[in-house]
């Protein structure tokens, strides 16, 4: 199995821990009329991350298709890019969570490097979607995909209920 696969599940994991304690236990995103635009960023990367998911878990993006993967990369850099812009204008993190995106950052970092590499390899290979199966892991990123994808169409729908609020 390539080492991108369980690094990337520890960024699910750590994105999950962060959902839950920071922005639903401490912050109270949901709560918050403020919270509308971060709602908006979170459901955006909660879905590049349900399609990162299910792109690598079952599928190795040959030729041309390897950039599907890397635009999905590049969106989940610009999104978290303004993320850390727009949180820090609405409401100040606890350490807690400036240390857990710390970590998320370092990590996106590394699920890049190892990501990139395939992705030089797979780019070189004739136009094809190759089916893989990574055994447990397939079915673990998955699972992360559908959980992810819940959960970008939840706060999609607070950003926009509180928008609606906040302009209506």
């Amino acid at each position: 199995m390539p080492p991108f696969v369980y690094v990337l599940m520890l960024h699910g994991v750590l994105g999950f821990i962060d959902i839950v304690v920071n922005h639903e236990l401490l912050a109270k995103l949901p709560g918050r009329g403020d919270s509308a635009p971060e709602e908006a960023l979170h459901a955006a990367r909660e879905g590049i991350f349900a399609c990162l998911f299910a792109s690598l878990a079952w599928f190795e993006w040959h030729g041309a298709l390897a950039w599907w993967i890397a635009a999905l990369l590049l969106a989940e850099v610009l999104v978290s890019s303004r993320d850390v812009v727009v949180e820090g204008n609405i409401r100040v993190l606890p350490a807690s969570e400036r240390l857990l995106h710390l970590f998320l950052f370092i990590n996106l970092g590394i699920v890049i490097a190892l990501v990139g590499h395939a992705l030089l390899w797979w780019h070189a290979a004739p136009l094809a979607l190759v089916r893989i199966d990574y055994g447990w892991a397939s079915w673990v990123l998955t699972a992360m995909s559908a959980g992810s994808l819940v959960w970008a169409v939840r706060d999609g729908v607070a950003a926009m209920r509180k928008r609606n609020t906040v302009g209506g």
